[in-house]
């Protein structure tokens, strides 16, 4: 059986995705190691999940087409809002962000490391300023891989 929670749990080229719903919304990703059963679900919600994650598998530089609904506070909407106007491709740095929003880079971190909808939310895109950074509140293991072929995917070279 599947990991409980999820509509489905998708494959992906890193290892898998847990897939939530908040009726016809994606609420959120979670990034599962390799070995996780894959559970398809039948629902148009999550076809269209699939289709464009795979899109994106194929073109790093694909438009999402999903409808959204991270829940957050109003902050963490705000720094997840200007995460989605990253370009794939580049980066960004917390301090750039918080710069932005009149914030801390700690605080931007935060809510970055929190966000419910990795990939399409595109965190992976925010590094610190003299190096990766984290991924999902986590500085090596599997988080850091996948943070690692996301940016690779996207022709990113990481900072060290």
């Amino acid at each position: 059986m599947a990991e409980p929670g999820y509509d489905a749990v998708l494959p992906a080229p890193f290892g898998a995705l847990g897939v939530r719903l908040t009726g016809e919304a994606l609420a959120g990703l979670d990034f599962l190691p390799p070995d996780t059963p894959l559970r398809p679900c039948g629902s148009a919600a999550v076809h269209r999940v699939a289709h464009e994650l795979e899109a994106y598998y194929a073109d790093p530089h694909h438009h999402w087409k999903l409808a959204l609904a991270p829940a957050g506070t109003l902050f963490r909407q705000r720094v997840w809002q200007t995460l989605l106007a990253i370009p794939a491709g580049q980066i960004r740095t917390y301090g750039d962000i918080a710069r932005d929003l009149d914030s801390s880079p700690r605080a931007v971190g935060q809510a970055v490391g929190d966000n419910p909808i990795p990939i399409v939310i595109p965190c992976h895109r925010v590094l610190a300023a003299h190096g990766p950074g984290g991924f999902m509140h986590h500085t090596d293991g599997f988080p850091m891989a996948v943070k690692q072929w996301l940016l690779h995917h996207e022709g990113i070279g990481s900072r060290s």
